[in-house]
């Protein structure tokens, strides 16, 4: 029934510890039968009422309020909002994940100044604001990030993939969540080729065999936009090895073939000028995929470029030289070779051409 704000008053003004639990959850009652509508001037009286009387009390009388608080149709606003702060998280928890009455500034507090435990609840948020989870994003590990992918009414802006990704790139244990997180953009994603594992790989060209064909070009662009770090130094002999290329190039022998005879003479550099040109990759790309022999990556390449089969397999077994059996390993290059549509290649190239180290 109604209360009159004289009585409410008087029922605070009992200090015993017990009174004071029993006046709080007789309070709560009070507000639910009541049920003021927003516009309510007593809707106030409940909000001082409980915040007082919640402060007061220990975190296990707190944590019973806040779950019937949680799901409030109008809850006490300034309540609602302390109880969200609160450092420990099973007094937090519900507000965070389920109260409507949050605002997104309250939020963004909590995200800023609490501790990952209110990250992982705010990350099991429906609707979350995107400036929240980036906030998650920066601030929280591994597991937490996981529970925000998994979250399928997230969205995110993208300089907050950007971060998701470099955030993975240097945290090996979430790259599985965010190569298989929907949302996403591909340019990003195959940003990612170079630091997982193969069978992340795999997913990789899959999602890129998916592209509209009216999509591609604006994730190209997108992945334009990137801002781009500075590149490595270039080896030693890159001048001399440029002019070798160029002088082939003025010859018209700069072909697939010649890229085998400049790795049997043992000119890499001049082997990496020319397979960027016939592949259309950066030299940092071609020269990472040399230096890690990188096999899957250079059927990639040799697709997109129209490479002959045999070409790409005598590369192959160039590239991994002699101590890891190439010979023997021939079938498995040509299955990898084979397993990749040209068109699936051709993409994938075009995003490296424009990925940043």
């Amino acid at each position: 029934m109604k209360q009159s704000a004289s009585q409410l008053m008087e029922l605070a003004r009992d200090r015993s510890g017990e009174r004071r639990r029993e006046l709080m959850h007789r309070v709560a009652d009070m507000y639910f039968q009541f049920g003021p509508r927003a516009d309510d001037p007593e809707l106030d009286l409940f909000d001082e009422v409980l915040s007082q009387l919640a402060q007061e009390m220990e975190s296990k009388v707190r944590a019973e309020l806040a779950n019937r608080m949680a799901l409030a149709r109008v809850p006490p606003k300034d309540l609602i909002r302390n109880l969200a702060l609160d450092e420990t998280i099973d007094v937090a928890s519900p507000i965070l994940q389920l109260s409507r009455a949050l605002s997104e500034e309250d939020l963004l507090e909590v995200a800023r100044t609490r501790s990952e435990a209110h990250l992982k609840a705010i990350a099991k948020r429906s609707n979350l604001p995107v400036s929240v989870s980036g906030v998650i994003i920066e601030r929280a590990e591994e597991d937490t990030l996981e529970i925000l992918l998994a979250n399928a009414s997230v969205n995110l802006s993208r300089e907050a993939h950007e971060r998701l990704v470099d955030r993975a790139i240097e945290l090996p244990a979430l790259q599985s969540a965010v190569v298989r997180y929907a949302k996403l953009p591909v340019d990003l994603l195959n940003e990612m080729y170079f630091q997982v594992e193969s069978r992340m790989r795999s997913f990789i060209l899959q999602r890129n065999s998916q592209i509209k064909p009216e999509d591609l070009d604006e994730a190209l662009r997108q992945s334009r936009n990137r801002v781009t770090t500075r590149k490595k130094p270039v080896p030693d002999d890159f001048a001399h090895a440029q002019k070798t290329v160029k002088s082939a190039e003025i010859r018209g022998t700069i072909s697939p073939s010649a890229l085998v005879g400049f790795l049997r003479s043992g000119d890499v550099t001049a082997y990496l000028i020319a397979i960027s040109r016939l592949a259309g990759v950066d030299f940092e790309t071609a020269q990472k995929i040399y230096d890690r022999r990188e096999l899957d990556a250079l059927s990639i390449i040799c697709k997109a470029a129209g490479f002959d089969r045999a070409i790409f397999i005598t590369l192959a077994v160039l590239v991994l030289g002699r101590e890891n059996n190439p010979m023997g390993r021939a079938r498995e290059y040509g299955e990898i070779y084979d397993a990749l549509p040209r068109e699936v290649a051709k993409r994938t190239v075009r995003f490296w051409a424009g990925r940043r180290d």
